[in-house]
């Protein structure tokens, strides 16, 4: 029995006993039974940026927020109905009157998103890497001399990214069916939908990990699913446009809503995770309502942002849906995703699984 004992550790040392398959460390196929799906993991408003700023704010990034307006019209303050609460009216009612400062546009000729209309005109962008032309996006003309959207120490910036990670109302998910290949897939399905569960992560809590099981809400989210059709091409996924709702809570939780019109995704596509965009156009008074009451004075104060004038350069910007008379009424814009692979949990199928037999799982429903 000694021998033997002594035998067995010194295979064990040299390596000569295998591992049961079960222990070793390869990760499971993301694409299961012609299945992918991927959870939001951040995200940030697309807006394009040099070192110094200059290409896109040669003016500089705005200076005024509500701190400095408030300072620059009533520096002997006054009554509070002529003072505080005009300035919140000029929030919630921000064409009533011109505000008395400039506003700074992006501008330059480099910017990111998706040529949404087949065109290239003067008010278009081109890629960084100079390969896509005529892209739309006339939000970043708003938001990016503004500090609040910009990275990496613009408030909104990263707090949008916190939220869209941590907050599980924003559990935006993507499930693509029918994948053949995902390199090259000339037909996939692709489904949109709220998710209920948090991200898994390593053992630290900092880094996502593929993986991870996630529940669709279909009571409170219906809204929020939508379906389009879409192909693979080297890798990248390319949808076809389809109006959405897109959670997304702005801030200390509280629920909000983005109601993108003619939307589509480009994004690469790994087993691990996805990475890209989403654009199309968003209706001013939409966005900026979600804006001012998911976002307090105090966040747009320490980033800059001026409400009323980010509103008055929407409508001035706007380059879609045109109202009856003419005017413009949403903005073409992009918005980066960054996702990481999940398994969905259908409430009337099971879980797709490597052996290409669903399986059901077996567990009590978690918190939100």
């Amino acid at each position: 029995m000694k021998h033997l004992l002594h035998a067995t550790l010194g295979a064990l040392a040299l390596g000569a006993i295998a591992l049961p398959a079960a222990a070793q460390d390869t990760p499971a196929s993301g694409l299961r039974d012609r299945t992918i799906a991927y959870a939001l993991s951040g995200g940030h408003w697309a807006i394009h940026q040099t070192p110094d700023g200059k290409a896109e704010c040669p003016q500089g990034v705005n200076p005024i927020g509500p701190r400095e307006s408030f300072k620059a019209l009533f520096p002997n303050l006054g009554p509070v109905g002529e003072t505080q609460l005009a300035r919140e009216s000029a929030a919630q009612f921000p064409m009533d009157k011109d505000e008395p400062f400039p506003f700074n546009e992006a501008g330059g000729k480099v910017g990111l998103g998706l040529n949404l209309d087949g065109k290239v005109d003067a008010n278009d962008f081109t890629s960084p890497d100079g390969k896509v032309t005529g892209i739309d996006n006339q939000l970043f003309r708003v938001l990016g001399c503004v500090r609040f959207f910009r990275g990496p120490d613009g408030i909104g910036y990263h707090f949008t990214d916190v939220y869209l990670r941590q907050n599980n109302f924003n559990r935006a998910l993507i499930e693509l069916t029918n994948v053949d290949s995902l390199t090259d897939d000339p037909d996939v399905d692709v489904a949109v939908y709220r998710g209920m569960d948090t991200l898994m992560t390593d053992a630290t809590g900092a880094k996502l990990i593929p993986g991870g099981l996630q529940r669709i809400d279909t009571k409170f989210g219906k809204k929020y699913e939508s379906h389009f059709k879409g192909k693979i091409v080297g890798g990248v996924l390319i949808t076809e446009p389809t109006d959405l709702y897109w959670p997304f809570a702005w801030f200390g939780g509280q629920p909000g809503t983005q109601h993108w019109l003619q939307t589509r995704f480009q994004m690469n596509l790994t087993e691990e995770g996805a990475r890209g965009l989403v654009a199309g156009f968003t209706p001013v008074d939409t966005w900026y309502y979600g804006l001012i009451r998911g976002r307090s004075q105090y966040h747009l104060g320490t980033g800059t942002a001026s409400s009323p004038l980010i509103y008055q350069a929407m409508r001035r910007l706007a380059d879609g849906y045109p109202y009856e008379k003419g005017e413009m009424t949403a903005l073409s814009f992009a918005f980066d995703l960054p996702m990481v692979q999940v398994f969905i949990e259908h409430p009337d199928k099971a879980v797709a699984s490597a052996g290409g037999d669903a399986q059901k799982t077996d567990r009590a429903p978690s918190r939100q």
